[in-house]
C-alpha cells in the first residue's frame, strides 16, 4: 500500500535531525589540527577538573576525524618506554610487518561518495614497537559483569594466554563475581594452566553478578592490590562502570590501563561489527525454531512459538529467522505491532494457518512489552544493573493467541511454546565466536601493553580498533527497520510490517543521512521531499 507523506511533517523532523547533528559537531571538545596534521599528535596536559575528562578528537584535512582514546602520557608524562618482547618471540619471526604503525586508524564508513569527507576514523589496534610496562611490573586483573554469553571463558583463556605468552607477564587474577567482587570477594589466581580448555565450557571461571558497583571502593581496591592493568568485560551498562574507573584512576594519576571487552549476546553494541557470542547465540536459536517446526509440521493446525534473546534489539530473532528459513512471522523491539484488526497479528495468524496447515512465530524477549504491560498492569521494576525487568512476552503471547482462537473463530489450534533463553547464554562458543574472542583478548592486551587506556576494543569493517568508551555507551544498536536486512527478513516470511506511515518517516529520519537518500528525495534547499513510501 502507497501513502502519500506530507512534506511539511518530513520537514520538520529533518530539521529536528538537523539540529541534533549541528549541536554535536559544534562541541568544544571537537579540535582542528594544523595542516601538517598527523594521528600521532596527542592532547596532552593535565585533566581539567571536571567530572569526565575531555574526548581526544582530532581533525585533519578532507573532514578526517580521528576519535582517538586516552593515553597513560595524557597525565603522566615522561614514562618511561621498553622494547615489546615480542619481537623477540620466534612465533613472530616470519611476520614481514607485525608492529602496527602508529598512523594507522580505521574508518567508521566505508561506503562513501566521490565528494564524501574522510569522515569518523579509530585507532587501529595491535603491538606497538614500544610498551609502557615491564612484563614484571605488571599486575593483571579480570573481571566479568552482567549475564552470561557464549565466548566468556575464551576471552578469559585468550588475555591470559596473550598476557603470559607475548608479554611474560605472571601476574594475573579473576575477580570473582562481577564489580562486587573487588571488594568483597576474593580473587582467583589466573595461569596458562589454570584457563587451558576453559574455553571448551560455558558459563565464566570467575563468576559474575548484575549491580554491585561502588566506584570508590573498586578504585581504592585496585589501588590497594598494585593492580595496574583492568580488563572489564561486560555489556553496556558495564562499560559506563568502566569508564567511570578510568575517570577515577586518571583523577588519582595512577598508571593503571582500564581496557573494556563489550559483551552483549543481544549484538547491541554500537559501532562495533558484532559482538562475541552472537554467532553462537543464532546458531543455537536454530535448533529452537526447528523443535518448533517439527511440532508444527506434526499436528494439526498447531503453531510453533518460540521466545529468543533480545531486550532491546531483535537482532538474534531476525538472523535466526534469515538463516534457518522456516519461521512465519518474526517480532522483535524495534518493529511494533499490535493483534487484533485488519492487518494485525491475528489475522495473519488465521491466514497462515489456513494455507500451511500449520505456523512458526519467533518473538525476542523485548517485543510488545507496551502491550504485555497494559494488559498485565505491570510495575516498571528493575534489576540489579538498572534495566527494566521484561514482561514474559512469550507466555503472555501463547494465552493471547489461544483465547483469540478459542472465543473468536472456530478453527481449533494447538500450540506449542519453547522458551530456550538460558541454555542459549549458557553454552559453549561456536569456532567462529572461539576466533573472534582471541582477536579481542589479544588486541585488548596489546593496547594496554602499549599505554592505550579508558577504551573499549572492537572490530570495525574487520578491523580490530580501540574506541573511546563515550561511543560505546552512548547509545545503544538495534535492528534498523527502513534497512534491506530486515526487508530480506520480510521477504523470507511474508508477513506484513505493521508498520504505520509515522512509524518509517521516524525510521527514515533517525537512521538516514542525507546523502543517502535518493535524488527525487531531497529539494534545491536540502529539505526532504519523500513523495511516496511504502507502507
Amino acid at each position: 500500500m502507497h501513502s502519500v507523506c506530507n512534506n511539511s511533517s518530513i520537514n520538520a523532523l529533518k530539521s529536528s535531525s538537523d539540529n541534533n547533528r549541528n549541536r554535536k559537531s559544534d562541541s568544544p571538545n571537537r579540535r582542528k589540527a594544523n595542516s601538517n596534521f598527523s594521528p600521532r599528535s596527542s592532547i596532552m596536559g593535565p585533566p581539567k577538573a571536571t567530572a569526565f575528562s575531555e574526548p581526544k578528537v582530532i581533525t585533519g584535512d578532507h573532514g578526517y576525524v580521528l576519535e582517538d582514546v586516552p593515553h597513560l602520557t595524557d597525565y603522566i608524562p615522561d614514562l618511561p618506554t621498553y622494547p615489546n618482547p615480542l619481537q623477540d618471540n620466534p612465533a613472530y619471526a616470519v611476520v614481514k610487518q607485525y608492529f602496527v604503525d602508529m598512523d594507522d586508524t580505521v574508518a567508521q564508513q566505508i561506503v562513501v561518495h566521490v565528494n564524501s569527507p574522510r569522515g569518523t576514523h579509530f585507532r587501529r589496534a595491535g603491538p606497538r614497537q614500544k610498551v609502557y610496562f615491564k612484563p614484571d611490573e605488571v599486575h593483571a586483573c579480570i573481571v566479568t559483569c552482567g549475564g552470561l554469553c557464549p565466548g566468556l571463558n575464551t576471552v578469559i583463556r585468550e588475555i591470559v594466554g596473550s598476557l603470559h605468552d607475548m608479554y611474560g607477564v605472571t601476574r594475573i587474577e579473576g575477580i570473582e563475581g562481577g564489580y562486587r567482587g573487588f571488594y568483597s570477594r576474593n580473587t582467583i589466581p589466573l595461569t596458562p594452566k589454570v584457563a587451558n580448555g576453559i574455553h571448551k565450557r560455558g558459563g565464566t571461571i570467575i563468576g559474575t553478578s548484575r549491580g554491585g558497583y561502588d566506584n570508590k571502593k573498586i578504585v581504592n581496591s585496585i589501588e590497594d592490590r598494585g593492580i595496574n592493568q583492568v580488563y572489564i568485560i561486560g555489556g553496556d551498562g558495564t562499560q559506563k562502570g568502566a569508564s567511570a574507573i578510568y575517570e577515577e584512576v586518571r583523577r588519582r594519576g595512577l598508571k593503571v590501563a582500564v581496557v573494556g571487552i563489550p559483551k552483549t549476546i543481544d549484538n547491541d553494541i554500537p559501532v562495533i561489527d558484532k559482538s562475541f557470542g552472537f554467532d553462537t547465540a543464532v546458531e543455537e536459536a536454530q535448533r529452537a525454531i526447528n523443535a518448533a517446526h517439527v511440532e508444527a509440521e506434526s499436528n494439526e493446525n498447531c503453531i510453533g512459538l518460540v521466545k529468543l534473546m533480545g531486550r532491546n534489539s531483535g537482532f538474534i530473532a531476525m538472523y535466526a529467522t534469515l538463516a534457518s528459513r522456516d519461521v512465519d512471522c518474526c517480532l522483535i523491539p524495534e518493529s511494533p505491532f499490535y493483534l487484533e484488526g485488519p492487518g494485525g497479528l491475528f489475522e495473519y495468524i488465521e491466514k497462515r494457518i489456513k494455507e500451511n496447515g500449520h505456523m512458526v512465530i519467533v518473538v525476542a524477549e523485548g517485543a510488545g512489552q507496551d502491550l504485555v504491560a497494559e494488559s498485565l498492569r505491570t510495575n516498571s521494576n528493575k534489576d540489579a544493573s538498572g534495566n527494566k525487568v521484561l514482561d514474559d512476552v512469550g507466555w503472555w503471547l501463547s494465552q493471547k493467541i489461544k483465547g483469540h482462537f478459542k472465543k473468536q473463530t472456530e478453527m481449533e489450534i494447538n500450540l506449542k511454546y519453547i522458551d530456550p533463553t538460558y541454555m542459549i547464554r549458557a553454552v559453549p562458543s561456536n569456532a567462529s565466536d572461539n576466533v573472534y574472542s582471541t582477536l579481542l583478548a589479544q588486541s585488548a592486551v596489546h593496547g594496554a601493553m602499549a599505554g592505550y587506556t579508558g577504551f573499549t576494543v572492537g572490530p570495525v569493517h574487520g578491523r580490530e580498533c580501540y574506541i573511546p568508551f563515550s561511543r560505546i555507551t552512548e547509545k545503544q544498536n538495534k535492528v534498523v527497520i527502513t534497512d534491506r536486512m530486515w526487508a530480506r527478513m520480510l521477504s523470507s516470511t511474508n508477513q506484513p510490517s505493521f508498520l504505520s506511515t509515522k512509524d518509517i518517516i521516524e525510521s527514515i529520519m533517525e537512521e538516514a543521512p542525507p546523502t543517502q537518500l535518493l535524488d527525487d528525495q531531497v529539494t534545491e534547499n536540502g529539505s526532504v521531499n519523500v513523495k511516496r513510501i511504502v507502507c
